[in-house]
Formats: structure tokens, sequence, C-alpha cells
């Protein structure tokens, strides 16, 4: 069953590689659609299996590699991480894949799209069920070639192109780290085979080694590396800056790849390798700042985004930095619920922004909207219960996972653990602040669209309507039947031995609960006030706090930052070998040099070429002289 699973989405892409233009868009389409299909219903029935303590199954598919003493089987691992990840992202994918035929209609290369989209899962698919890290970073580099393909679809667009090869650059700067990681893990232990590492793991707890007159611990080290991969990955504080430009791509893409499947691969990588990053304290406490810092700045820079997109964009990157400090305190397990809810939810939310983005002639600025509730009434509805669910409102999805995530941060006894938690906190304000801003400036007040866009504004065609009412479903109820499961009584029985638990079995004092819920509901007010309210305000504040109004808006000016310090100095380096070094020096010097040298020397010899017959004669005779006297002299 899980070789259909992961392999029914590859075929659909070789069908629209191959067959596509052959038997047309709609039967592309059509394919692709009952395969991601069938592979979602399959994942839920593999997922509903290890709903209680259920043993790893590996199926070995072929011996993949050899050499020497390294080894790796191509395998498919299966158990309560791996069954949770396949019902997030074919879940998703196939709510997807049915969004895009009416979302991608009037494209003209709708079979490439639906081609590209089935291979991404496919990538997917093999990242979350590798049995070893070489199998896991080739669903790793398949992400980011399939990524570099999605987001630069419109390739048209010069600011899409851009916007590709900025998400391939940067994620290569972490992948550098990933594979160092891997790299040195075979070093260490003689194999990149999981169970092998997860026995041994425990056997280098106190390993340390020398590097430049520094004495490292040895498990620090290979869990820093690898967490450099899922910061590039998962779009940290650092190299997050990719995430928000990929929004050039098109909608479906948008909800797929970087609300629910590509970008949380870090964080099931951290997951997985939870046995090893259990000894790694010192990572973990980076990593527990690192997504605690990027949680808030992200959220803090959505607070003044006008692009639609972009607002959900860093929305995403707020809410990888609460699985990540998650995973750094030891909370795997509320990490991955967290992710699973979100999955959900930012799906929703996307494709919701989408089906508003086609209401609109594809206007995504929300200056440019207002009072679309009237005009696209569902579409509204199912943007409200994404936003209740992402600022944790009672009962809906995430108010399960985010409250168990602020709850490990409380109990962790730690200065880190604090700062986590209040920063989660502050965290849960802002993102409440700016998904009210999102529907306050979208659906309600006076509309500031143009007359002839607000009037032809209407509803989206029910496959792209239909999609939205699955991901609602798992957006309300998703955390109240899996938080047992998952953080519950029953999450040893769940997670069995494929994750390394915490056990945290306290319960927020009613007054941090209080405090929680008091931050999300001011969050709230305050959003309406500025954008419902008393409209004047919003302006009003943007001047008065224009210094925090302008580093919100400038996105903490990290692209200006790297522009000056990494790509001007890049430029100014290749610009001075290429004109000094290329061209002055080698070119100069080199062919260019000697040709000259043969071109003047030519002329010389040319002086000695007349033509006249007498002038050949008289350089024999003398030829002629000279050879006789060297004869006779010597």
């Amino acid at each position: 069953m899980i070789t259909f699973v992961v392999f029914l989405p590859l075929v659909g892409f070789i069908y629209c590689a191959f067959l596509g233009k052959l038997f047309g868009d709609r039967n592309s389409q059509l394919v692709t659609n009952i395969l991601l299909f069938v592979s979602a219903i399959l994942s839920w029935i593999i997922f509903l299996r290890y709903l209680g303590p259920t043993e790893t199954s590996t199926l070995q598919i072929l011996n993949w590699m050899m050499s020497g003493t390294f080894s790796a089987d191509w395998s498919l691992r299966v158990d309560a991480l791996t069954a949770t990840m396949l019902i997030v992202v074919t879940t998703v994918s196939a709510c997807v894949h049915l969004y895009s035929i009416g979302y991608m209609n009037k494209d003209k290369s709708i079979s490439r799209f639906m081609g590209y989209l089935s291979l991404f899962t496919f990538f997917m698919l093999m990242l979350v069920t590798s049995d070893n890290l070489l199998q896991m970073f080739f669903g790793w580099e398949g992400v980011g070639l399939t990524s570099y393909l999605l987001i630069g679809f419109w390739h048209h667009k010069e600011s899409a192109n851009k916007a590709a090869i900025k998400a391939f650059i940067v994620n290569r700067v972490g992948d550098f780290g990933f594979i160092l990681g891997i790299a040195g893990i075979f070093f260490i232990f003689g194999s990149v085979q999981f169970d092998i590492i997860f026995d041994t793991a425990s056997n280098y707890k106190d390993h340390t080694f020398s590097f430049l007159s520094f004495n490292l611990s040895t498990i620090n080290t290979l869990c820093f590396l690898l967490f450099l991969g899922a910061m590039g990955k998962s779009a940290q504080l650092g190299l997050h800056t990719w995430l928000p430009d990929a929004m050039e791509g098109p909608t479906p893409v948008s909800a797929l790849i970087h609300a629910a499947t590509m970008v949380t691969a870090g964080v099931f990588m951290v997951a997985r390798m939870s046995p090893l990053f259990e000894y790694a304290q010192f990572t973990n406490l980076f990593i527990t700042f690192i997504g605690a810092t990027t949680a808030i700045i992200t959220a803090s820079i959505a607070l003044t985004q006008n692009d639609i997109k972009k607002v959900i964009a860093y929305s995403t990157c707020s809410q990888l930095g609460y699985m990540f400090f998650a995973a750094g305190l030891g909370a795997y397990n509320a990490s991955i619920f967290h992710l699973t809810t979100h999955g959900f939810f930012k799906a929703l939310l996307f494709l919701s922004a989408g089906s508003v983005i086609h209401a609109m002639h594809h206007e995504q600025d929300m200056r440019k909207m207002g009072g679309l509730f009237s005009k696209i009434p569902f579409t509204g509805t199912m943007m409200w219960i994404g936003s209740l669910a992402i600022i944790g409102f009672p009962y809906f999805s995430g108010y399960y996972s985010k409250e168990s995530i602020l709850e490990n941060a409380y109990f962790a006894s730690s200065n880190m653990g604090l700062y986590a938690y209040t920063v989660g906190i502050i965290t849960a304000l802002l993102t409440a602040f700016y998904s009210w801003r999102l529907l306050f400036m979208t659906f309600h007040g006076t509309t500031r669209a143009s007359n002839d866009t607000f009037h032809k504004a209407h509803e989206s065609p029910k496959v792209m309507t239909v999609p939205l009412v699955f991901l609602s479903v798992g957006s309300i109820f998703s955390g109240i039947f899996l938080s047992d499961y998952f953080i519950g009584s029953k999450e040893n029985d769940f997670w069995f031995v494929s994750l390394i638990l915490s056990h945290n079995d306290h319960h927020l004092p009613f007054l941090q609960t209080l405090i929680i819920k008091l931050s999300v509901a001011l969050g709230v007010l305050s959003a309406a006030l500025v954008y419902f309210y008393r409209k004047e305000l919003a302006n009003s504040l943007a001047q008065n706090l224009s210094p925090l109004h302008s580093l919100s808006f400038n996105k903490w000016y990290v692209d200006e930052l790297y522009n000056n310090i990494f790509t001007k100095s890049f430029f100014y380096l290749s610009s001075l070998f290429w004109k000094r070094g290329d061209v002055r020096l080698i070119d100069e010097y080199g062919p260019n040099g000697v040709s000259r040298l043969i071109n003047i020397s030519s002329k010389f010899l040319s002086l000695v070429q007349s033509g006249y017959l007498y002038h050949y004669a008289f350089v024999m005779l003398g030829g002629l002289v000279i050879i006789l006297t060297w004869f006779f002299y010597y």
C-alpha cells in the first residue's frame, strides 16, 4: 500500500510529461487528480492503523548504492511520524490539485503545471518515507528542484524568475550545511541508516573532536549542520528571505509548497532525528532561539504588508518558528501536532486568498479591496475559519497545538524556555492582529476597489470551493480529534518508538491561560479598532511610529543588508576577476598576447617574402656560401 501512496504521484507526472500534450489538458487534470486522491485515501488508511501501538515497518525496494563501507538502500519506512506526514502531504496536495483545475483553467501550460505538482508531491513523499539520510537528501533536493520550477512557472514574468532563482540559491546555502552533516554522521557512525544512528547515538553523547584548537562536541556539531539545512528549507531567520518572494508563483503553488509541505520538511527532519538531537543540548538552545526569534520578527513584518499572499507567507515563517522552538525544547510531539494543524488551516488561508484574487481579477493589494464579503460570502467564511484556527480560537485546531507548544515552553525550566514562552505570547497577539487586519481590509467595511472590479467580483467555481470545504473541516476538527494521540493520554501508544517524547504532564495555570487568551483578544480588538471602527488611526500610527513602521514595512531591511554585504560584494569580486583577472591579465598575456606576438613576427617574416626570383636566388646563394664556409672552417 505504501508503494502506491509514494509512486502514484510519480505516475501522474510521467503521464503529463509524455502523454499530456497527446491526450489534452483535461485528461492531465483528471489523471493527476484521481491518482492524488487515491494516494490520499490510502494514506489515511495507513494513518488509522497507527492510532494504536504499531511497530515501524520498512519496505526495501532495492539496494541503491554501495561503495566500500558505504551502503544505502532505497527503502520506505513507515511509522507514526511518517503516517502523520503522509496524510498532511497527500490531503493538501489532493486539494491543491483539484483547486488548480479552476484556478489555472485559462493557463496555456496546464499539463506541465499539473505534472510539476505531482512531481513535487512524489519528492515530498520520498522525503518523509526515507529510511536513511541519503534517501532523505534525494527527496530534499527534489522538492527544492520542483519548487524552483513551480515558483518560476510563469517564466514570462521577470519577478517570478528572480524569485525562483532566489529560492534555489538560499536553499543551497542551508543544504551545504546539511550535506556536511550527513557526511559527518557517516564518518562518525559508519552509516547513514536511521536505525543504526539511533541505536548508537548514546555512545557518542560525550564524544568530542578538536577544530582550530577548540574542543567541540561531535553530536552538537553534527546536529547544528543538519539544522542549517532545516533553516533554509523551513525559512528560518537568516535564510527566510526566499519564502515571501516565492509568492510570485501561482496561488496553488503557494498553498502546496510554502504552507503545508516543503517548508515543514525541516521540522520533520529535526523530529525524525530526535534520538540524535536529544544529546545536542547546545544546538537545541540555538534551535529554540532561532525559532522564537523567527516567530516574532516575521509576525511583526506581516503587520504592515499589503499583498494578501505575503501576509500569509510571513505568517507561515512565524508559525514555523513556533514548531522549531517546540522542537528545540524537546517537545517534538507538540511540534509535529502544530505542523499537522498548520497544514490544514494555512492551505485553507492560501487557497481562500487565491479565491479572492480570482474574484478580483488577479488583484492582490488589500488596499484595493474591502467589502467583499457581500460579493463572495463563502470565501469570506472560509477565510474566517482559517483565521480563527491560526490565532488559536478555542476548539479550533490551532488552539490545541499552539497551547501545547506554549505549555511546554512555560514548563521548560530554563531561561531559553522563558524567552520562547514570552515571545510566543507576544507573537500570538501579533498573529491575531495581522489576521484580523487581513479580514477587515479584504472583506469588511467600504470597498476601495473600482466600481467595475467590485461589481464583477463573483464566487469561485465549485471545483475551487470544494477543496476549501475539505480543508475547513481539518482546520476545525483536526485539533480536537488528534490531541489525545499527539499530546494527550494516548501519545505513548501513538508515537511508540518514532519520536523522543518529553512527557510533559503539567497544565498551564489558569492565570497563564488567561494571559494567552487576553493577548489574542487584544490583537483582534486592536485590529478592529484600527481597520474597522477608526480607520484614520492606521495612517496616524504609521506616521507617529514611523521608525517602527518602516522597519516592519521594509522587512527589517534584511534583503537590503544581504544585498550590500553579499550581492554587491559578489558582483564586485566577479567584476574584479573578470575585467582585471580574466580580460587584462589572462587574456592580455595569454591567447591575445600570443596572437599579437605571432602577428608582429609574421609581419617581419613577410618582409623577406618579396615575390622576386632573384631575391630568392640571392638568399639561396648566400646560404650556400655560409654552409661551405662553416664546412671548410671546421
